[in-house]
């Protein structure tokens, strides 16, 4: 009887891990009675993870765009995603509307495989929502929820970006 291999567990995270986190994360987040209270330093601290998490996805944002004018072919996978991004741009409010990307968008460097440009974005999500996580534990009430809620999407655009090229 000839032997066969088990199945290969797929890498990343799973389905399950990242609904987990994102509850944890919503748990986390509304464990405070009062929904101004947090563990951060103050305003200052707030001011700073927004300013910061305005400017990261601004720069995601940037990211899309450029892989997008780079290979137009990935625009009915990648255009949802970069909605999503631009509407966190909106909500972290850093003065702009983002407009729709478009070809004429200046690309930064971009791998030349569709494939490679894909997994860089996956990258950039997941680092930026790793980074959202810490970020809540400075931060009190609406703005860790908003920081939790952008986080809970780089993830889960991370695990979509990643598991499509499956």
């Amino acid at each position: 009887m000839p032997y066969s291999p088990p199945p290969r567990t797929p890498s990343g995270p799973r389905r399950r891990s990242l609904l987990a986190s994102a509850a944890g994360a919503a748990l986390l987040v509304g464990c405070s009675a009062d929904p101004d209270s947090g563990g951060g330093d103050g305003p200052s601290a707030t001011a700073e993870a927004h300013a910061r998490a305005a400017r990261d996805s601004r720069g995601l944002l940037e990211r899309y765009d450029a892989v997008l004018a780079a290979h137009p072919g990935l625009a009915e996978r990648l255009r949802p995603l970069r909605d999503q991004v631009a509407a966190h741009v909106e909500a972290f409010g850093d003065g702009t509307t983002p407009a729709p990307a478009t070809s004429s968008a200046s690309p930064a460097p971009v791998p030349a495989a569709e494939r490679d440009a894909v997994a860089g974005l996956a990258a950039a999500e997941r680092a930026l929502a790793d980074r959202r996580a810490a970020d809540l534990l400075k931060v009190p009430g609406e703005p860790a929820r908003l920081l939790a809620s952008a986080a809970a999407a780089g993830a889960a655009h991370a695990y979509l970006l990643t598991e499509g090229a499956k």
